[in-house]
């Protein structure tokens, strides 16, 4: 088989018909390919989001991450786009359903596009896959450790994000929930409490928790990494798209 990817910056459209930067990651084969929207965390638009998205090219999808901070601060370094958003509370949740609903017509029209598009976030980004999975028709969608799907951010925090927990019952695809025991933001019992507005409403979703690992345990490049949780992660994550988007 042909092993060959390519990346590289493109612009799609989002909300409100805008132009916004993306970074797109490919296989150069035939296909035809699943599609991957990343949803980049707080952090931004960084270095460490571009090399995900190179991943799941290497892995044989479509992936397509949009910079969500482009109208705040389009080509300012990560850092100085993270804090002028942080400055404005955040990506609204409008805004950010019509971001990525851009990227999956994106994706979806691509020629060697099988059709089939998920989500992934981690983060705050992991909030918005779920946000996006209850607003848009999708394949599948991965939360890892989404803060405030239940609950809201603490005092001091400029985050303006509402929990969006009641939203449960529109979700349009598998979800699959990866979460650390040792996480504030979500904590155990709001992991709980979303995976039982998830069972009543009876929507399919799968979540795992692991022990000794908090908040962004899949961050190579931070103290908080976990290797042996994001090794695992990882793992549930091929198995998930690869059921529900490969092929």
């Amino acid at each position: 088989m042909y092993d060959a990817i390519m990346a590289e910056s493109i612009s799609t459209t989002g909300h409100g018909g805008d132009t916004i930067e993306a970074y797109l990651a490919r296989p150069l084969g035939p296909g035809p390919f699943g599609g991957v929207v990343v949803i980049h965390h707080m952090p931004g638009y960084d270095a460490g989001t571009k090399e995900i998205t190179r991943t799941f090219a290497t892995h044989g999808y479509l992936a397509l991450c949009p910079n969500l901070y482009t109208r705040e601060a389009g080509g300012a370094s990560p850092d100085d786009a993270a804090a002028a958003a942080r400055a404005r509370g955040g990506v609204p949740d409008e805004r950010l359903v019509g971001d990525v609903g851009g990227a999956v017509n994106y994706l979806r029209a691509m020629p060697v596009s099988n059709g089939k598009v998920g989500t992934i976030g981690y983060c705050s980004g992991g909030r918005q896959s779920f946000l996006a999975a209850c607003s848009l028709p999708l394949d599948a969608a991965v939360d890892c450790y989404g803060a405030f799907i239940v609950g809201t951010p603490p005092a001091g925090n400029p985050l303006k994000a509402g929990p969006i927990v009641h939203m449960a019952p529109d979700l349009s695809c598998p979800l699959l929930g990866l979460f650390g025991e040792d996480d504030q933001y979500p904590s155990p019992d709001q992991v709980a409490e979303l995976g039982k507005a998830l069972n009543e409403a009876g929507k399919a979703h799968e979540f795992h928790s692991y022990a000794g690992a908090g908040h962004a345990f899949f961050s190579v490049n931070r103290p908080a990494y976990r290797p042996e949780a994001a090794v695992d992660g990882w793992e549930k994550i091929w198995d998930f798209f690869g059921r529900y988007l490969a092929g």
